[in-house]
C-alpha cells in the first residue's frame, strides 16, 4: 500500500516541476515587463541577470513552506489518506488554472491561486468528513480562514495602493525629470539613483537574504533593529557612488537601476514564490515520512499532526527548482505572451489596442477629461504650460525608428516604488501579491507618464480591469476546481487521481498548441510589416493582392459545394480561412503608420495609393465573409436547402467573376494594364447577369416556390457577391495607379 502513496508522492513533484513552467511563465511579466519594456539591454542581458536573480532567490528562500502545510488548513484534523487527495487536487488545480492563464496571455497571482487551491480542498474534504463521515467537529476546526481573510484584503490594498503610489511617483518623477535625459541626468540621477539603490538595498534584506535560511537569528534580528541606519547608509553610499560613476565614466545611472530592480524583483519572486510550486509536494514528501516513521499505522486513520512543526526544505531542491525556472525562462514563448500584456497596457506610444472600450471605461475617461479641465482653470496658465512641456516626448525620441515602449525613467520608478511597496507590505506582514503590486504601479506610471492618452485610454482601461477581473476569478477558480477534485477524488480514488492526470496531460498539449498556433500567426502578422520597405513595398503589395484573389475564387467554390451539400464542417473551415486572410489585412490597416514611417517624405503619394488599395481588398474581403458567413448559419440552423436552380445560378455567377478575377491576377503578375476595357466588359456582363437572377428569384418568392428565409440569403449573396466584383474592379484601378506612380511613369 505504501508503494501507492510513494507513487502519488512522485507524481506530486512531476505536477510541482509542471507548475514551475506554467508558474513562471506567468510570473516571468512581474520583473521583466520594465527592462524589456525600456529595452535597457540586449534580450539576453536581461535574460541573465533576471536568471541570476532567480538562482539567487531559490537559494536564499526560507525553506519552509509552511503554508501548503498548516497556512490554510489544520492538518491534525485530517488523516494522511485524506491529505495526500487534498495535495492532488492542489496540484493539478494549479497546473491547469495557470496553463490557462498563460494561453490567453494574462497575468495573475500563484500566492492566490495555490491559497484558495488548498483552502477550496480542505473546505471539501472538511465537509465530506462533516456530512458524509459524521463528524462532530464544526468546519472552523478544520479552517485557517483568517489566512484567506488576510489575502483577500491584501489583494484589495495592493491593487489600490500600487496604482496611485506609481501614478504619483511618476508624476513627480517626470516632473523633475523630463523626457530630455541627457540634461536631467547631470543634476538628478545619482540622487534619484541613491534613493532607488536604497529602496532596492532594503527590499533584498527584506524579501530576499532576510528569509535565507543560512542565515542565523542573530543577523535576522540585527537588520529588523538596524533597517533605519542601513537605509540612511545606503542613501549617502549609492547617491555618492553613482555621482562618481557618472563624472568619472559617464555611466548611465538609470540603466544600472533598471537592471539591479529587475535582478532584486527576479530575486524576491524567486525566493518567496518558490512555496506556490513546491510546497505541496513537499508536504506531501512530509507525509509520506511521518506514514513510514509511523511503523505499521493505518494511512486512513493516522493523524498529520507532525505537520504542524517547522521542517527546512533541503538545499538541493530548491536549486533544482531555480534551474527549472531558469530554463523556462529562456524558453517559455507562453511568458512572452503575458509579458507582452502588461508591455502593451503601458506602452508611451499607441497602436494595436487587444481590449474593446466598456460603459465604464468610458466613464471614466469622460469623468478624468472633465476634472483635469477643471484643474487647468484654477492653476496659473504659465504654471499649466511649463508642466506640460516637461510630459511632452524628447524631439530624438519621437524619430527613433524602433524606440523603446516606455522610456527608463518610467522604468526606473516602476521597479524602485514595486520593490518599497513589497519591501514594506511584508514589514506589516501584509500579504501583498507580487503580481498585483508589479502589474498596478506599471499601469499607475502609464497613467501619470500621458501614456494613456484620449487615442488609447478607454482601451487601456478595459485591458486594466479584464486583468483584475482575472484576478478574482482565479480565487473563484482555484476554490471551485480544488472543492470539485477533493469530490471526485475521494469517491473516485485512485482511478479519479490517474484519470485527472491523463486529462491534465492532455490539455497542457492541447493548449501549447493552441498557443503555438497563436503566436506563428502573431509572428507572421508581423513580419508581414518588417519587411516591407520603400524599395519592395510594390511587389509585395502585388504578391499579397494575388494570394488573396486567388484565396477569394477557392473559398467562393468551397462555398457553393458546402451549400449544396449542407456540409457544415466545409463551411465552417471556409470561414475559417476567410477569418484568417480578414484578420490580416485588418492588422495591415491597423499599423499603416508603421508602414508610412518606412516611406520616405517625397513617397507620400505612394502610402495614399496603398492605402486606397488595402481599403478595396478589405471591401473584397468583407464581401466574401458576409457570404460565407450567412451561408454556414443557415445550413448549421438545419434551414431548407437551396433550390438546384439557385445553385446553378451561383455556380454561373462564380464562373463569370472567376474570369474576372484571373484576368486582374495575369495582369498583376505581369504589370500589363493593356486589358483593362476586357476587364471592365466582364463586370459590366456580370452586373447584367446580377440582374437577372435578381428577378428570378422575385418571381420564384411569388409563385411560393421558396420562403422568406431563403429569399433573404439568397438575395444577400447576389448582393454580396455584386459588391465582391465592383470592389475588385475598383482595386484593379488603384492597384495600376499605384504600380504607375511607383515606378515613376
Amino acid at each position: 500500500m505504501e508503494t501507492i502513496y510513494l507513487v502519488i508522492v512522485i507524481i506530486l513533484f512531476l505536477l510541482a516541476a509542471s507548475d514551475l513552467i506554467v508558474g513562471v511563465s506567468n510570473d516571468a511579466v512581474n520583473f521583466l515587463n520594465s527592462a524589456i519594456g525600456s529595452k535597457v539591454a540586449s534580450f539576453r542581458v536581461i535574460m541573465a541577470v533576471a536568471a541570476v536573480g532567480i538562482l539567487f532567490g531559490a537559494v536564499f528562500s526560507s525553506g519552509m513552506m509552511e503554508v501548503a502545510r498548516k497556512g490554510i488548513f489544520n492538518p491534525g484534523m485530517f488523516y494522511f489518506t485524506e491529505i495526500m487527495i487534498i495535495f492532488m487536487a492542489v496540484m493539478i488545480t494549479d497546473v491547469i488554472l495557470l496553463d490557462v492563464y498563460n494561453t490567453a496571455g494574462l497575468p495573475t497571482s500563484t500566492t492566490v491561486s495555490i491559497v484558495f487551491e488548498l483552502l477550496g480542498a480542505a473546505v471539501a474534504m472538511a465537509s465530506i468528513k462533516l456530512f458524509v463521515g459524521d463528524s462532530p467537529h464544526e468546519i472552523g476546526d478544520f479552517i485557517n480562514s483568517s489566512k484567506a481573510l488576510a489575502i483577500i484584503s491584501g489583494i484589495l490594498l495592493s491593487v489600490g495602493i500600487a496604482f496611485t503610489v506609481g501614478a504619483l511617483i511618476q508624476y513627480i518623477t517626470r516632473l523633475a525629470f523630463s523626457f530630455d535625459l541627457k540634461k536631467s541626468i547631470k543634476y538628478l540621477g545619482a540622487l534619484w539613483g541613491g534613493i532607488a539603490f536604497t529602496a532596492m538595498t532594503y527590499f533584498i534584506l527584506i524579501k530576499g537574504a532576510k528569509g535565507a535560511s543560512f542565515m542565523s537569528d542573530d543577523i535576522k534580528e540585527w537588520i529588523s533593529l538596524n533597517s533605519g541606519m542601513i537605509m540612511l547608509y545606503s542613501f549617502f553610499g549609492w547617491t555618492i557612488l553613482l555621482q562618481l560613476l557618472y563624472w568619472l565614466f559617464r555611466i548611465n545611472i538609470l540603466k544600472l537601476i533598471v537592471l539591479i530592480g529587475t535582478f532584486s524583483l527576479a530575486m524576491a519572486f524567486a525566493g518567496n514564490d518558490l512555496v506556490n510550486f513546491i510546497g505541496v509536494p513537499i508536504a506531501g514528501y512530509n507525509s509520506y515520512e511521518l506514514l513510514q516513521a509511523s511503523g505499521s499505522a493505518d494511512p486512513g486513520s493516522l493523524l498529520m499532526d507532525g505537520l504542524s512543526g517547522k521542517v527546512p526544505t533541503p538545499i538541493i531542491l530548491l536549486i533544482i527548482a531555480g534551474f527549472i525556472m531558469v530554463i523556462t525562462l529562456f524558453v517559455s514563448k507562453k511568458a512572452k505572451s503575458v509579458i507582452r500584456t502588461s508591455l502593451d497596457l503601458s506602452r508611451q506610444d499607441e497602436g494595436d489596442e487587444r481590449f474593446r472600450s466598456t460603459r465604464v471605461s468610458k466613464l471614466l475617461v469622460r469623468g478624468s477629461l472633465s476634472m483635469s479641465n477643471g484643474i487647468r482653470k484654477v492653476l496659473p496658465a504659465g504654471m499649466v504650460d511649463r508642466m506640460q512641456k516637461q510630459f511632452e516626448p524628447h524631439k530624438e525620441e519621437k524619430e527613433e525608428k524602433d524606440p523603446p515602449m516606455f522610456d527608463l525613467v518610467r522604468a526606473s520608478v516602476n521597479l524602485t516604488v514595486a520593490s518599497v511597496l513589497i519591501a514594506f507590505g511584508t514589514s506589516l506582514k501584509l500579504p501583498l501579491s507580487t503580481t498585483y503590486v508589479t502589474f498596478m504601479v506599471a499601469m499607475g506610471t502609464s497613467l501619470a507618464d500621458n501614456a494613456w492618452d484620449r487615442e488609447s485610454a478607454v482601451y487601456r482601461i478595459s485591458g486594466v480591469f479584464a486583468v483584475i477581473g482575472g484576478w478574482f476569478l482565479t480565487a473563484i477558480s482555484a476554490f471551485t476546481v480544488a472543492f470539485i477534485m477533493v469530490y471526485l477524488f475521494h469517491f473516485g480514488e485512485l482511478y479519479a487521481i490517474f484519470g485527472m492526470v491523463l486529462v491534465v496531460i492532455y490539455i497542457i498539449y492541447r493548449t501549447h498548441g493552441i498557443h503555438k498556433k497563436a503566436a506563428e500567426q502573431s509572428e507572421e502578422k508581423e513580419q508581414s510589416i518588417d519587411e516591407i520597405s520603400e524599395e519592395n513595398i510594390a511587389a509585395k503589395s502585388t504578391r499579397t493582392i494575388i494570394r488573396n484573389l486567388q484565396k477569394i475564387i477557392e473559398q467562393y467554390a468551397n462555398f457553393i459545394d458546402g451549400i449544396e451539400a449542407e456540409d457544415v464542417k466545409k463551411l465552417k473551415s471556409t470561414k475559417k480561412d476567410i477569418d484568417k486572410i480578414t484578420s490580416k489585412t485588418k492588422y495591415l490597416k491597423d499599423h499603416l503608420n508603421v508602414i508610412v514611417d518606412k516611406l520616405r517624405e517625397e513617397s507620400m503619394d505612394t502610402a495614399y495609393y496603398f492605402v486606397e488599395v488595402l481599403d478595396y481588398m478589405r471591401e473584397m474581403l468583407h464581401s466574401i465573409s458576409f457570404i460565407v458567413g450567412p451561408a454556414f448559419e443557415h445550413v448549421d440552423n438545419n434551414h431548407k436547402p437551396l433550390l438546384k436552380e439557385q445553385v446553378n445560378e451561383l455556380r454561373e455567377l462564380h464562373k463569370l467573376h472567376e474570369e474576372l478575377l484571373n484576368k486582374i491576377i495575369k495582369s498583376m503578375e505581369t504589370s500589363d494594364f493593356s486589358s483593362q476595357q476586357e476587364i471592365l466588359k466582364l463586370s459590366q456582363l456580370y452586373m447584367e447577369k446580377i440582374a437577372q437572377v435578381n428577378k428570378k428569384q422575385i418571381r420564384r418568392l411569388k409563385n411560393a416556390e421558396v420562403g422568406t428565409k431563403n429569399t433573404m440569403l439568397f438575395l444577400n449573396l447576389v448582393s454580396e457577391s455584386k459588391q465582391l466584383v465592383l470592389q475588385a474592379v475598383n482595386l484593379y484601378k488603384s492597384h495600376r495607379d499605384f504600380i504607375d506612380f511607383n515606378s515613376g511613369s
